[in-house]
């Protein structure tokens, strides 16, 4: 059964989609291996969850988003392998270099993922003559409303449509952080 927004989704895939997947696919073991190291690479992490027919970890690199002690994780391309091993699982690993953390996963409902996304970037906002007058003076993240089909003057229902789309999990620590040495 193809699922919307997977890779094998052949109904009315979006052609940034199907150039992105494999664009993905190929630098994916670069990302892991640039994360292992712990070299910088953004917001990017491996997140490592284990399979849900096999039971071996798997390792998938993610763009975590932290805001205030709160960190989560977004599901570009939808309910892929490891959005699908996570609900499976409820918990994985986030690993950036010799950090790492253990983590509970709650899938956010698409009403809270929605005005969790719409509240962040609710400080990007700014009336039009504004915008006009004084030009960006502080960039909304861009690739974020790109990849998600959201401009920051959207209504909180686009947000909740967008949210269906791509499942939302907050990412809570089951154990003190650690380095590994």
């Amino acid at each position: 059964m193809a699922v919307e927004n997977s890779p094998g989704s052949s109904s009315r895939q979006d052609p940034r989609q199907r150039i992105a997947v494999p664009l993905f696919r190929a630098i994916g073991p670069l990302m892991r291996l640039v994360l292992r190291r712990g070299l910088p690479a953004g917001p990017n992490a491996l997140l490592t969850v284990r399979g849900r027919v096999t039971g071996r970890p798997y390792s998938t690199p993610v763009a975590i988003w932290e805001l205030g002690d709160r960190r989560f994780v977004q599901a570009s391309f939808g309910a892929v392998g490891w959005v699908r091993n996570l609900r499976a699982s409820g918990e994985a690993v986030v690993r950036r270099g010799r950090w790492s953390l253990a983590v509970r996963a709650t899938e956010l409902s698409p009403a809270d993922a929605g005005q969790l996304m719409h509240d962040a970037l609710a400080g990007f906002r700014r009336p039009r003559l504004l915008r006009i007058l004084l030009g960006p003076t502080v960039r909304p993240p861009a690739a974020i409303l790109h990849r998600y089909r959201l401009r920051v003057e959207d209504h909180l229902e686009d947000y909740v449509a967008e949210a269906r789309r791509h499942p939302l999990f907050e990412l809570v620590p089951r154990e003190p952080e650690t380095a590994i040495s």
